[in-house]
């Protein structure tokens, strides 16, 4: 029932860690070995980009920051472990999304408004399930102020040897300092540094909880 409800994993060997509704209740998450392996590709990321990286998680219907890293410039993203988004609007849970039966979708969305925090309005379901299968095609999700005024997100799944998405890493970058060729570089960066944590915690069990 732990497991069921989120408040703890269990691995292959039978193990038990903390699960997604422990770490929202404010348990630390610098000891769970995603968020070690994370704190690895992030130092690769901000040595090149010096912009925030943060890795996600779906908890319920919200995407749930468990790790952050932040840039050392003075313009940036005012956010911190424990935050949350709503899945349908922010990059890092259209990523993790993305990864479930269109039906499973429908279910946790359907009849419900779809309005962003910056106010854009999806048109329901049918729209949120294009932006999945495109998603899908491109192998990472982007978008510009729908979480957050004047911020460009990109993410990209991170996934176990089982193809299960296991979390969102993600890229947050003021708009100001986004060109074409930045973003172009930054997302590149960002599907090498996610296929290299995937690589890394290949063996862990997926963290998403489902709501009572």
């Amino acid at each position: 029932m732990l497991v069921e409800r989120g408040w703890a994993i269990r691995d292959a060997e039978g193990r038990f860690s903390l699960g997604i509704r422990a770490l929202r209740l404010g348990s630390s998450s610098d000891d769970l070995p995603i968020v070690k392996a994370f704190r690895t590709v992030a130092a690769e990321f901000l040595t090149r980009h010096d912009e925030t990286i943060a890795l996600a998680v779906l908890d319920g219907v919200e995407s749930l920051y468990i790790a952050l890293e932040e840039t050392s410039q003075p313009v940036r993203l005012a956010t911190h472990v424990g935050s949350t988004t709503p899945a349908f609007a922010s990059a890092s849970g259209r990523v993790v999304l993305a990864s479930n039966p269109v039906k499973a979708v429908a279910a946790m969305f359907g009849g419900k408004l779809l309005l962003t925090p910056t106010g854009r309005r999806l048109n329901g379901v049918p729209e949120l399930q294009g932006i999945l299968a495109e998603v899908r095609e491109r192998g990472f999700a982007e978008n510009v102020e729908e979480t957050a005024e004047g911020l460009y997100a990109v993410s990209v799944p991170v996934v176990n040897d089982d193809r299960v998405t296991l979390a969102a890493l993600t890229a947050l970058v003021p708009t100001s300092r986004v060109s074409p060729a930045r973003r172009e570089t930054i997302v590149a960066d960002l599907v090498a540094l996610g296929a290299k944590l995937s690589e890394l915690v290949g063996w862990l069990p997926s963290f998403s909880s489902r709501r009572p």
